[in-house]
C-alpha cells in the first residue's frame, strides 16, 4: 500500500541523463526529481519555491522540464527507494528538501547533481567537504537561523524568561546544530536551557508535558518532526500559557508565538535558481557554494500574544508580517 501510494506519480522517460529532446521541438527537455522528508508547511513552500525557481529561469514543465514528485512521509524505506527510483532514471537533477533526504540521496549517487534546500548544516551532515567549496555532486540553499536575534526576540516579548525549554528529534543533525547554538548563547545571556528529545509524533506529547511547570518559554528549531505536528506542542504550551518563539514563519501561521526567521518559499526560489546554473552548465556543483538564506523576517502571532497576555512591542510590530 506505502508503495503504491508513494510512487503514483507518472513514470519518467527511460534514459534521461542529460536531457531529450521535447516532443516536436528542438528543445532538450530535463527531468528532475523532488524528494521531500515529510509534508509540512515549511518543506512544502521551499518544494513550491523550487519549482517557480526554475520557471522564473526558463525551465517550465509541460515545455521542457518533467518532475518526479516524491515525498517519504518521514520514512527510511522509503528514502531509500526514492533513491534508487531516482538512480535508475538517470535524471538530470535531484532537489533533496531536509537533511535525511539529501543524506539518503548523496549516498545512492554521486554522478547525478544534487541540489538540497531546508538543510541547516551540510557539513556538519557530511554532505560537501566545505560550504565554500562542496567538492561532489552536492550543493544548495541552508536554512540556518540567526538564532542569537531569535532568543533575543525572545527576551523583549518575555523579558521574564530565566528557563528556555526545547524539544527536538534526536535523529535531526540539523536541529542538533541548532540546539548547540542556540544554548551557548542562551547560557551567555543568563537564561538555563532544559532539553528533552524526541524520536516520533506520539512522543511530544508527554516531551511537552515532562517541561511544563519548570520552563518560562520554548524555543523550538527547525525540526522536522516537530514542525509535522506544531499543533500537538501548542495543545499544551497554550494550555499552561507558554509562549514558544518558533525557528520559522509557518510555525508562527499554524500559531506559534513568534520568529525572526527563514522565508522557505524564497528560499525554495533561491534553489531553483542555482539548479538552473547547474542545468544551463553555468555551474557546477563542486566548486557551486552552499548559499545562505536572503530573506529574514519577523512574524508574530498577535491572537496567540493575546491569548498569552503577552503585549508585542511597538519596535517589534513595526516591520513585522502579522498574523491575526
Amino acid at each position: 500500500m506505502v508503495a503504491a501510494a508513494l510512487f503514483a506519480t507518472a513514470a519518467l522517460t527511460a534514459g534521461c541523463g542529460g536531457g531529450d529532446q521535447a516532443a516536436g521541438s528542438g528543445e532538450k527537455t530535463y527531468h528532475v526529481g523532488i524528494v521531500q522528508l515529510v509534508e509540512h508547511n515549511a518543506l512544502d513552500a521551499a518544494n513550491k519555491g523550487f519549482v517557480d525557481g526554475l520557471k522564473e529561469r526558463g525551465f517550465e514543465e509541460g515545455k521542457n522540464l518533467t518532475i518526479d514528485r516524491q515525498n517519504a512521509q518521514a520514512d527510511q524505506s522509503n528514502l531509500q527507494n526514492i533513491a534508487q527510483r531516482f538512480v535508475s532514471a538517470k535524471l538530470d537533477l535531484i532537489c533533496a528538501i531536509a537533511t535525511p533526504a539529501a543524506q539518503t540521496i548523496a549516498n545512492a549517487t554521486k554522478d547525478i547533481p544534487i541540489l538540497g534546500t531546508a538543510i541547516t548544516d551540510y557539513e556538519g551532515a557530511k554532505l560537501v567537504k566545505s560550504n565554500k567549496e562542496p567538492g561532489g555532486n552536492v550543493s544548495g540553499t541552508s536554512d540556518m537561523n540567526p538564532i542569537k536575534e531569535q532568543i533575543d526576540l525572545l527576551l523583549k516579548l518575555k523579558p521574564d524568561a530565566k528557563v528556555i525549554g526545547t524539544i527536538y528529534s534526536s535523529s535531526e543533525v540539523n536541529s542538533e546544530v541548532q540546539i548547540k547554538a542556540m544554548t551557548e548563547y542562551a547560557e551567555s545571556k543568563g537564561l538555563t536551557v532544559k532539553v528533552a528529545t524526541i524520536s516520533t509524533v506520539n512522543d511530544i506529547q508527554q516531551a511537552a508535558q515532562s517541561l511544563i511547570g519548570s520552563v518560562d518559554a520554548f524555543y523550538e528549531p527547525t525540526d522536522n518532526v516537530i514542525a509535522s505536528a506544531f499543533p500537538t506542542l501548542l495543545d499544551i504550551t497554550n494550555s499552561a500559557r507558554v509562549p514558544v518563539i518558533c525557528g520559522e514563519p509557518n510555525m508562527v501561521k499554524v500559531g506559534g508565538l513568534a520568529t525572526y526567521g527563514i522565508d522557505y518559499y524564497k528560499l525554495g526560489v533561491q534553489t531553483g535558481h542555482m539548479a538552473a546554473d547547474v542545468l544551463q552548465g553555468k555551474a557546477k556543483t563542486a566548486t557551486l557554494p552552499v548559499e545562505l538564506a536572503k530573506d529574514l523576517k519577523v512574524s508574530v502571532n498577535k491572537k496567540n500574544a493575546e491569548l498569552l497576555g503577552i503585549k508585542l512591542p511597538e519596535d517589534v510590530l513595526k516591520d513585522a508580517e502579522v498574523v491575526e
